[in-house]
């Protein structure tokens, strides 16, 4: 391992628990490995069909265990920015379903609830904490993604859904809807699995990065500040992805791209989505061994 990358992930001063940082090459690689992740993992649910029981829908709504792990033993951050652009575009994009601009929306949504949510998780091991990041994301995801569709209505950019019978339905099919979330995506898809995930990878994996395991309680390379400004920051993103929302239900599509080739050509089109995933993420590594060999032979020139 080369100096720049034991130094990156070296602690220092004398209380040992100062923050340390990822070396660029390092951040990238974190980056495209959680868009890959996040898009495969959605490229599968594509295959898994819906269950619709009357008005409500019930159905996976993304692997919520794959970005809580990475995030919880690399950096939150950067995970956050990688693994909604990776549904975007190995799914949506490739699969000829973009939405434009509104696509901004989710990806703004999604970016808050793992971002928030790998920042809590503060000792790898600790399985109170990586269930209560689980839960955490999706809650923070579906509540916005409702207070949009609630939006719209009350606006009156769109039309509500309402059930024969029942009153005030829309805001009862909402609340299904985030409960039925919550059990399988945030449960079922997420707490569990990742409580037996991330303490088994604590260790493993972030050597193959360059990096040293978090040691419990340390600062967070990459976490959400404790600060009144980033809350003012997530609040105005939010409201930044409302707007986004409405550009679709106002017809504006922007940036749209909708052939449909899943449609065209059935499920084997999704292959194209997993050959350009394995692309992509064969490039990241390549510039990753790349930059740790130019590291090695930088670091083993005679020094004047």
């Amino acid at each position: 391992m080369s100096t720049e990358y034991q130094r990156a992930g070296e602690l220092r001063g004398p209380s040992g628990l100062d923050r340390f940082d990822l070396a660029p090459p390092q951040k990238l690689m974190i980056f495209v490995l959680s868009m890959a992740m996040f898009g495969l993992s959605n490229i599968l649910l594509e295959i898994i069909p819906d269950v619709t029981l009357g008005p409500v829908e019930i159905s996976i709504a993304y692997f919520v265990f794959i970005p809580l792990t990475l995030a919880a033993l690399l950096s939150p951050f950067w995970v956050a920015l990688g693994a909604p652009l990776g549904e975007i575009v190995f799914t949506d994009l490739l699969m000829g379903d973009f939405s434009g601009l509104a696509e901004v929306e989710g990806y703004i949504q999604m970016f808050l609830a793992i971002y928030i949510a790998g920042s809590v998780i503060r000792n790898p091991r600790n399985r109170a904490q990586i269930a209560l990041g689980a839960i955490l994301l999706v809650t923070i995801d579906k509540v916005l993604s409702a207070v949009v569709d609630l939006s719209k209505v009350w606006i009156g950019v769109e039309d509500a859904e309402f059930v024969e019978g029942l009153p005030e339905s829309m805001l009862l099919l909402e609340g299904i809807g985030f409960g039925t979330d919550l059990i399988i995506s945030g449960v079922l898809f997420g707490a569990l699995p990742a409580m037996w995930l991330v303490p088994a990878l604590h260790g493993r994996i972030e050597p193959l990065l360059g990096m040293r395991p978090r040691i419990p309680g340390e600062p967070i390379p990459g976490r959400a500040p404790d600060s009144g400004l980033f809350v003012g920051a997530a609040v105005l993103m939010s409201v930044a992805s409302f707007f986004f929302a409405f550009l679709e239900a106002w017809d504006l599509n922007i940036g749209t791209f909708e052939p449909g080739f899943l449609d065209d050509f059935g499920n084997g089109f999704l292959w194209v989505s997993v050959a350009a995933l394995v692309v992509v993420l064969a490039l990241a590594v390549v510039f990753f061994r790349a930059s740790q060999r130019r590291s090695r032979s930088t670091d083993a020139e005679p020094r004047s």
